[in-house]
């Protein structure tokens, strides 16, 4: 049975903006998390990857922090969110990769994802290259 977009977005505010949703969800008073992670793949994640499945290894390659909040992430609509501001990775070093996914989620090394998916189209990273994806080009749905 599907949601509905109020439903879906209430969900994507709760976890990517910290917004409680009232009389069903609240964001942790005592410590909540403060940012969603995203991390850069070299194949599709599938329901079962963790955040280190398929997790690309280009030299000086981290995962990016980005803040629970709308300055982070735009405030839900119509069941999506985005980026609301650019994401800037590591510049690569010596060793590059081709990155074709991303995931987002909580924590270090085989965290749980919150939500994956494909690029519209690969990114090849090598020695100087920093992968960046202007703010909106990220677009998170719920359905």
């Amino acid at each position: 049975m599907p949601k509905s977009t109020s439903v879906c977005n209430s969900i994507l505010a709760l976890i990517y903006n910290a917004t409680n949703w009232a009389n069903i969800a609240d964001n942790a008073s005592s410590s909540p998390i403060a940012n969603i992670t995203l991390a850069l793949k070299t194949a599709s994640d599938t329901p079962s990857s963790t955040m280190s499945t398929n997790e690309t290894v280009y030299t000086n390659y981290v995962r990016v922090s980005v803040a629970r909040t709308t300055g982070g992430w735009d405030a839900p609509s119509s069941s999506a969110t985005a980026n609301a501001a650019a994401i800037n990775f590591a510049q690569c070093g010596v060793t590059g990769a081709t990155i074709t996914s991303a995931a987002t989620g909580v924590g270090a090394g085989a965290a749980a994802i919150l939500h994956y998916g494909d690029l519209n189209s690969p990114i090849s990273v090598s020695n100087l290259i920093r992968p960046t994806f202007d703010a909106g080009a990220i677009t998170i749905t719920e359905s």
